[in-house]
């Protein structure tokens, strides 16, 4: 459940219980064997909700017989699990964040080292790379920290070993990711070390694209723009949640940071790297959002144009600090009312994106095969989040997933391109 950083605890987990004798199955449409391990996310309602329910279907399949045993681990046991030990007692162990890999030993009396390698659940050419865990920022609706802890980045030696293993699988686009990404290293080398590390990744030889995943705008490492405009491998994308632009309301939220300079970093990044696709993350309905201040935000979104952006309605997380200071007082129906709207102008500003692409000349990789079409990606697109690119099977006969091909985009609408192979 949850995000791709759970993704990557998964698969590392499977390595270890296929090494200790198992058979494992990742995600099956109709769950079957003696075993149950919910890897659970506890960032907002909803997903909480999600986990919990996963949780009592199978501990209803336990009781009924059809399961012999039931594990938990990830985010939201790590942060209840006293609770849910008590609310859902089927569950034979429950684990946290980061003591996962006694599993197996629990399971087996195996006491097998974790380590970077792992049995990747996505297609075989792409991968997450998780460079640090935790973070520092503490953001006022945040939850994240109080279940991660403080940000601890990997060493470096250890993830670039971890690329090259991976590039040995055949593994050729890595999708960077972190809670924050930006503070790389500053707890190992007491500075911020992001931009080397991917110039380092991006000289290893079978590491075709690189795409950076979950920045932060406050003290942004600009050297980083530079490795990204030197480097062809490194994708010209970013993912910087920003939240709001309001500049009381960043203030409010405990962003550290301010609309001149928000506006300040997006157009040094776009100087920087042109051609650069931004995706972004924002926030409608955090206490005290005004009517006015919400039409700041559209305003900002309008002159901004942001190739990719996801939102969501803010959502009280208890323990944070938002939780515990502001009232939740924008009425739930507003709240979705602006999200609306403000999803209703992304959707012309991600058509318009779309549509100027059409006539013109891209690099794509074949993720899968879907019917009549090969689903393909642009450097601009991350798996499962962005547009895809559908290229005609019949036109081009030819391609394999997991190959990278020049096509022509012959077609555009809001969420998807159409294009023909140039082979």
């Amino acid at each position: 459940m949850g995000c791709s950083k759970n993704l990557v605890d998964s698969e590392k987990l499977i390595f270890l219980l296929q090494n200790a004798g198992y058979r494992v199955c990742h995600d099956p449409e109709v769950a079957e064997g003696e075993i149950a391990v919910v890897n659970t996310c506890g960032f907002i309602g909803d997903a909480k909700e999600e986990s919990v329910n996963m949780i009592l279907q199978f501990a209803q399949a336990k009781e009924e017989g059809r399961l012999r045993k039931l594990f938990v681990m990830g985010c939201l046991s790590e942060r209840y699990m006293q609770e849910l030990r008590l609310d859902i007692p089927q569950v034979d162990k429950y684990y946290g964040k980061f003591d996962w890999p006694r599993l197996v030993e629990d399971l087996k009396g195996l006491k097998l080292a974790p380590s970077y390698q792992r049995v990747l659940t996505t297609p075989p050419h792409y991968a997450y790379l998780k460079i640090s865990e935790g973070c520092d920022r503490r953001c006022a609706y945040c939850a994240i920290p109080l279940m991660t802890g403080r940000h601890r980045s990997r060493p470096m030696e250890e993830i670039l070993d971890e690329v090259r293993y991976l590039v040995g699988q055949g593994v050729k686009e890595f999708q960077v990711i972190a809670q924050e990404l930006t503070d790389y290293g500053i707890d190992l080398y007491r500075e911020r070390c992001i931009a080397t590390l991917v110039e380092r990744m991006a000289d290893i030889e079978g590491v075709e694209w690189i795409r950076l995943h979950y920045a932060y705008p406050t003290h942004f490492p600009m050297e980083l723009l530079r490795v990204m405009r030197e480097k062809e491998n490194v994708c010209r994308y970013l993912d910087i949640a920003l939240q709001h632009i309001c500049t009381p309301i960043l203030e409010r939220m405990k962003r550290h940071v301010t609309e001149e300079e928000t506006l300040r970093l997006i157009e040094a990044i776009r100087q920087n790297v042109p051609g650069i696709h931004l995706r972004t993350t924002l926030m409608v309905g955090f206490p005290g959002e005004t009517e006015e201040d919400f039409q700041q935000l559209m305003d900002f979104v309008r002159r901004t144009r942001f190739e990719r952006m996801g939102a969501f309605a803010y959502s009280e997380e208890e323990g944070t600090y938002a939780a515990k200071h502001y009232a939740d007082d924008v009425p739930e129906a507003v709240k979705q009312e602006r999200l609306d709207r403000l999803m209703d102008l992304q959707a012309g500003i991600s058509a318009e994106v779309n549509a100027e692409k059409v006539g013109k000349v891209f690099r794509v990789v074949v993720d899968r095969v879907e019917g009549d079409y090969y689903v393909a990606r642009t450097e601009f697109d991350s798996p499962e989040v962005d547009p895809e690119v559908l290229i005609p099977r019949s036109e081009n006969p030819r391609l394999q997933t997991g190959n990278f091909y020049p096509v022509r985009i012959t077609s555009a609408d809001e969420y998807d391109l159409y294009a023909t192979s140039l082979l």
